[in-house]
């Protein structure tokens, strides 16, 4: 039987680097960058920012921070 990991291990989990490399943004089709400490990936080209959520990537428009928010 396999066993369910609880939320705090299944927080613990973190994101294959591997996995990041081969991603790219749903919009331009353009490379991401991997922001560890913000736990994003982050278009330029689109300036939006797809979160990691349980080291899942999040790669839905809908879903995306606005970079310009930063610079309001």
């Amino acid at each position: 039987m396999t066993e369910i990991p609880s939320p705090s291990q299944a927080s613990a989990h973190r994101t294959d680097s591997r996995l990041l490399e081969l991603l790219i943004c749903p919009v331009t089709r353009h490379p991401l960058t991997y922001d560890k400490d913000a736990q994003e990936l982050i278009s330029q080209k689109a300036r939006l920012a797809y979160p990691i959520r349980d080291g899942l990537p999040i790669m839905l428009e809908s879903e995306a921070r606005s970079l310009d928010e930063d610079q309001g």
